[in-house]
């Protein structure tokens, strides 16, 4: 199943994760929650700054379960940082037609587990 979260969570993988911006419409809103702090914001400008914000580690978004209903696209996975899991995630955008993502919200614990992260 294709979708447009995938894509995104690759990119912020990659070693140049200001190209998961050619996903988002200039209007484009989000929510991150994360750990004892939230990241807001109401741009893509705004997306960005959280970007360059981001501490530079070796990181994977590990997806276990994706769906897409009409416009709302979810995934929830494991995040790993130099491929030791540390978290997982719960994650859901609204897709616009031609594939961007217009709002994102997503929660990341590191105190709980909503499906058990598979044996290595």
């Amino acid at each position: 199943m294709a979708g447009v979260l995938r894509d995104y969570m690759a990119r912020m993988d990659s070693d140049r994760p200001e190209r998961a911006l050619e996903l988002l419409t200039p209007d484009f809103r989000f929510r991150i929650a994360l750990p004892g702090r939230e990241e807001t914001g109401w741009s893509k400008e705004d997306f960005a700054a959280y970007i360059a914000g981001r501490n530079a580690v070796e990181r994977a978004h590990v997806v276990l379960r994706h769906s897409i209903d009409a416009d709302l696209e979810t995934v929830y996975g494991v995040l790993t940082e130099a491929g030791e899991p540390v978290g997982s995630f719960l994650s859901a955008a609204v897709v616009t037609a031609d594939g961007r993502m217009a709002r994102y919200q997503s929660y990341f614990t590191t105190t709980y587990d909503l499906i058990d992260w598979p044996e290595k």
